[in-house]
């Protein structure tokens, strides 16, 4: 027998996997209800994000459906596995998971950027927070200004090792995961709120003061990862 490729499933993709078993076998039958996301949690002894993170990768492949205000059902077994990723592609993350290395990570970068950051690269920044600006005024999510302005942040920060980091974060943010997440939590007022948040992170950036530029960019992430970890009663309709 040859030998092959031993492959770790993310937490999030055990978890999509152990449902859709339980789901092939009959446990929840096609049209019903899964238990409450705190519920599953406690079951499978694991976190609500990561079980958060597993029914939308279900979403994704069909296999469930969610209904905001009401809760997750059972599809019909029109569906098929749950995508592999290919040599070389990126790594899709755990879209929970990964919000909270970005506190940690880019919270740094920031606390970086305030200390090396030239003219040049301030105005970059502020072109990337003023595209945001024009996104948003013109009904566009701002996703494209956002990037551009994170990572403008990272480019400022003179570690080649942390910016390639923030861009492979970035990389991961358009996965189809990350994506349908923001389809339920993601609208005006969140985008008005992160609008806000990045102000006082170029403004704390520009006063060349780390500590204040590591404390607003910390609070950015960790708001943005509340408002993805909202209920789903709250999300709105896809």
């Amino acid at each position: 027998m040859p030998i092959t490729t031993i492959e770790t499933q993310r937490l999030y993709r055990q978890i999509a996997e152990q449902l859709r078993s339980l789901i092939d076998a009959g446990e929840f039958a096609i049209g019903t209800r899964l238990p409450a996301e705190r519920e599953l949690a406690k079951q499978l002894r694991v976190s609500r994000p990561s079980v958060r993170e597993a029914l939308i990768a279900l979403e994704v492949e069909n296999v469930v459906e969610v209904r905001s205000g009401s809760g997750i059902y059972v599809l019909k077994k029109k569906r098929r596995p749950l995508a592999r990723k290919k040599v070389n592609e990126v790594v899709e993350w755990g879209p929970l998971q990964l919000m909270r290395a970005r506190e940690l990570v880019e919270s740094e970068v920031a606390a970086l950027a305030a200390r090396n950051a030239t003219k040049p690269d301030l105005q970059v920044m502020s072109d990337a927070l003023q595209q945001m600006r024009d996104e948003a005024t013109r009904g566009q999510i701002p996703r494209a200004g956002d990037e551009a302005f994170h990572y403008a942040i990272a480019q400022a920060c003179g570690n080649e090792v942390l910016r390639d980091t923030v861009r492979t974060y970035w990389q991961s943010r358009h996965g189809a995961l990350f994506e349908r997440l923001g389809d339920y939590f993601e609208d005006d007022v969140s985008w008005d709120a992160a609008l806000i948040e990045h102000a006082a992170v170029l403004k704390a950036i520009r006063s060349r003061t780390a500590t204040a530029a590591r404390s607003a960019m910390h609070q950015h992430l960790k708001n943005a990862h509340k408002r993805y970890s909202a209920s789903w009663l709250r999300a709105k309709a896809s």
